[in-house]
């Protein structure tokens, strides 16, 4: 059994080391997950200028991807739809739509040359065994820019995922540039379908954000939405709209969508339903707005690590900075073995040190010969003379040597010594020639990746109050069943379904909650109204009840402020009978007592302005020491009032 247990704790720590580090979440270096990189990978090595058949780069990355075709043909249609580092041609599908690509066999890709200038660096670039071990790919490649906020990623991991939105890739140039002088940086999205986006709650990559479609309004009977929101597709979008007008959340007549390169969807509004009144329940009720979630969470030195905007931008503002210099050094000893290898070839040439060799007989004595003839000029040459260099020499054919022209290698080794000088001089100072290495980029990239997200500052739209009131609430007195669900009674108000109302029971009782469907609630409810905590704020509950010991009649005011929902609560004290409940204005509670020995007045009208309101818990107050015998409220102008408040 300990064998087991074993067996099982090191097979899952292997297997959730896996999924993190080499499936689900992207590299900081160079913002890929495996099978991207090996797609770019294989494309790189496959360039040759020209287009490939898509079938052909997923069959030869699969040399690295022990994964199937099928993952790497989606990865390779997301990757180039991002319109980054993969030139495409044919039917590679329609993010606007959802529409999926063709097959494989039908549309074609190249690499782009903006992917050689940020990651190909074979010289810097760290390679280990392919699955197999017969061929070698990259760890990371040597990205130049933080391509992780470029691209954005989705992966769920063993207990972790991320979630990073795309940057608009000028920006997030320019942000380097603005942290290589050392100033501050915000970085917010930018999708790819356009749109817009309140960042007030990004926080710097570890918030949330809310996208909404760009809707034209312009017609006040139809509506346009010209963009989508991130994560949704024309699909989609329509069939919330639809799913919220069976629901009878929106008001439309059809919809229709002709989007084709641009996004289109068109919806014609019912009779008397005007754009303005509908735009708010497409926000609050369909896809028109969504809700995003980010986890800025990337693999760092092995390990998954949580990150913010600003600390990606200033790990690869530094990156850059080191690339930058290790190219640079790679390109001066490249020039110095070449300068040095033209010197000695002008020597061996104009000096004519070919002819030494003719009588040598053994290689030996050939390379000797050679390497003392060059003694008298060590001054030129500034490196010792090695037998490779002499192998070189030895390799040049007569007819280069015969029309060697002296005045034109005398000026190619110029240029070696000028771009020398060029290369000294940014190493001198490497943050100045990174920031223009990115105004190069910038010049170069910015026509293709203009910003096509506007920031901006929603209105949040409450969704009960965007909520129509289309639902009938009816109560049947002789079932006692409360709800919009309901199918005979009487038909109190209008509801929506994130409405509250409030119910007071024959029992004495109040109760907050939900507008249902079909409840029961009472045979004799007393009374049922909206409970908008506003408008409760401003309602006086007037309530006559009898005393349960002494018969004696007893008038309460009071206002209902708080409550929870679905919580019972007394509002006369128990036992009591409950003669009558209004919240009108301008009444008066008119009694009327049994008939004693003594009381020759059986009837008597109480304006209740000439009592205080109350508390939902406090009692009433007593009107007469007389039997009711019963209660009703009448208005104060009525003329039965007024006979019983004149003693008539």
């Amino acid at each position: 059994m300990a064998y087991v247990n074993t067996l099982f704790n090191n097979n899952f720590l292997e297997y959730a080391s896996y999924v993190i580090k080499d499936r689900a979440i992207p590299d900081i270096e160079d913002g890929l997950k495996p099978v991207q990189r090996r797609i770019l990978h294989t494309l790189l090595e496959v360039d040759d200028g020209k287009f490939h058949k898509v079938a052909n780069v997923v069959g030869h990355c699969m040399k690295y991807h022990p994964h199937g075709d099928a993952s790497i043909y989606a990865a390779l249609v997301s990757l180039a739809n991002k319109d980054l580092f993969i030139d495409k041609q044919g039917n590679f599908g329609n993010v606007f739509t959802g529409d999926e690509a063709s097959a494989a066999r039908y549309i074609e890709c190249r690499i782009l040359p903006f992917a050689k200038r940020v990651l190909h660096n074979p010289e810097l670039t760290e390679y280990v065994d392919s699955y197999d071990g017969r061929n070698r790919e990259p760890v990371t490649f040597p990205a130049k820019l933080p391509l992780v906020l470029v691209l954005g990623a989705d992966g769920i991991a063993v207990g972790m995922s991320t979630r990073i939105l795309p940057h608009n890739l000028i920006e997030v140039m320019q942000a380097m540039q603005a942290r290589l002088r050392g100033e501050q940086v915000e970085l917010y999205p930018d999708f790819p379908g356009g749109g817009l986006v309140d960042v007030s709650e990004y926080d710097d990559g570890q918030g949330k954000v809310l996208c909404r479609a760009r809707i034209d309004t312009s017609d006040p009977k139809r509506i346009v939405i010209r963009e989508v929101p991130f994560g949704t597709t024309t699909e989609s979008l329509i069939q919330s709209i639809e799913n919220a007008a069976r629901r009878g959340k929106v008001k439309i007549q059809s919809i229709q969508d002709y989007t084709g390169e641009d996004v289109e969807i068109e919806i014609r509004l019912a009779r008397g339903v005007y754009a303005q009144d509908v735009v708010d329940a497409l926000y609050a009720f369909t896809d028109c707005e969504v809700a995003i979630s980010t986890n800025l969470l990337v693999i760092r030195d092995n390990r998954p690590v949580s990150m913010t905007i600003p600390e990606i931008i200033d790990y690869h503002s530094e990156r850059l900075v080191e690339i930058l210099r290790l190219e640079l050094e790679n390109e001066r000893g490249h020039l110095l073995d070449d300068l040095h290898a033209r010197t000695l070839e002008r020597i061996f040439i104009e000096e004519r040190l070919y002819k030494r060799i003719e009588e040598e007989k053994t290689q030996d004595a050939i390379m000797s010969t050679v390497i003392e003839g060059f003694e008298p000029y060590k001054k030129e040459i500034r490196r010792k003379v090695t037998e490779e260099d002499v192998e070189r020499l030895l390799k040049i054919p007569i007819r280069r040597i015969s029309r060697y022209d002296i005045e034109r290698a005398r000026q190619e080794m110029k240029k070696i010594r000028d771009r020398l000088d060029v290369v000294k001089q940014h190493l001198s100072d490497l943050v100045t020639y990174a920031v223009d290495y990115l105004d190069t980029l910038i010049e170069a990239e910015s026509e293709r990746h203009a910003r096509r997200t506007e920031v901006t500052e929603f209105a949040r739209v409450d969704a009960r109050e965007a909520a129509a009131r289309n639902l009938s609430l009816r109560y049947d007195e002789k079932s006692g069943y409360l709800g919009y669900g309901v199918a005979g009674g009487k038909e109190l108000f209008k509801v929506s379904e994130f409405d509250r109302v409030l119910i007071m029971r024959k029992t004495g009782t109040y109760q907050v909650i939900r507008v249902p469907e079909k409840l029961f609630v009472d045979r004799g409810m007393l009374a049922c109204g909206l409970a908008d905590k506003e408008q409760l704020s401003k309602r006086v509950f007037n309530i006559v009840y009898a005393d349960a010991k002494t018969g004696y009649p007893y008038l309460k005011r009071c206002r209902i402020e708080t409550y929870i929902l679905g919580r019972s609560y007394d509002v006369v004290p128990k036992g009591v009978k409950i003669l009558a409940v209004s919240s009108r204005e301008q009444i008066a509670a008119y009694v009327r007592f049994e008939a004693g020995p003594r009381s020759k007045k059986t009837e008597e009208a109480f304006p209740v302005e000439n009592y205080l309101v109350k508390s939902a818990k406090a009692r009433g107050v007593r009107l007469q020491a007389k039997k009711v015998k019963t209660a009703r409220f009448v208005s104060v102008e009525s003329k039965i009032a007024s006979e019983a408040m004149n003693g008539g």
